[in-house]
């Protein structure tokens, strides 16, 4: 039996702009409680065949509750299908003293998972914006991130996810993203370049329109210690 999940990166119409997402398709839990999934013994019954596929013996005694903790490890590592985003953003705080210059949450880290190979790449999110009269709580960024983190992604995708939804939640006048992260599938397979790092950028509103305003969050990010 197939999981019935929500496309994350549905078909476009061709004249559609890349740089639009469409927030209904990933601001809600992408798995919803009623839909059909495969049983646990059934998943824990795939981790045997990729076992027997690569010439292990499952009945071993170190095997044995493998196939289990695997099964757990998923229920972890992809925590985020049954996560709302926009529940995360939702309780905003007025009381700003009129403050109208930019909130920086720096080194925020994570793990997520490779789309392509389905292994870990990890590293740091630095995330910015202005408000609009509210703000929202500082962990709730490092939430955000986590809950897109935690779904199988590219890191182009994590990144403009996580733009597009404070956008959609907070309307603030401009947000700004980066990504610095190392991916495993390049650096422990294929060329294995370890310690090779990718960087990803986002900016919306005042950021986007003013190359200043990037400037500054970029000095920012990178700081006087790094």
């Amino acid at each position: 039996m197939d999981a019935l999940i929500k496309p994350i990166r549905p078909n476009k119409p061709a004249d559609a702009k890349a740089s639009e997402l469409d927030p209904s398709e990933f601001m809600a839990a992408a798995v919803r409680a009623d839909q059909p999934r495969p049983s646990r013994a059934e998943a824990e019954d795939a981790v045997k065949t990729l076992l027997a596929y690569i010439g292990e013996n499952t009945f071993r005694e170190g095997l044995l509750d493998t196939p289990r903790r695997v099964v757990e490890a998923y229920d972890e590592l992809y925590q985020g299908y049954h996560q709302c985003p926009a529940e995360v953003l939702n309780r905003t705080f007025g009381e700003t003293a009129g403050y109208d210059d930019f909130v920086l949450v720096r080194d925020i880290e994570f793990t997520s998972q490779c789309e392509h190979h389905m292994m870990p790449f990890y590293g740091k999110a630095h995330i910015a914006y202005t408000p609009v009269e509210r703000v929202v709580g500082l962990s709730k960024l490092a939430r955000l991130t986590d809950i897109f983190a935690r779904r199988l992604q590219t890191q182009e995708h994590l990144t403009a996810q996580i733009a597009a939804a404070i956008d959609e939640v907070l309307k603030p006048r401009g947000v700004a993203i980066l990504i610095e992260a190392e991916h495993t599938c390049m650096s422990v397979r294929g060329v294995a370049k370890h310690g090779a790092s990718t960087f990803t950028s986002r900016f919306t509103g005042m950021f986007r329109d003013n190359p200043a305003e990037q400037q500054r969050f970029l000095s920012l990010v990178r700081g006087p210690n790094r």
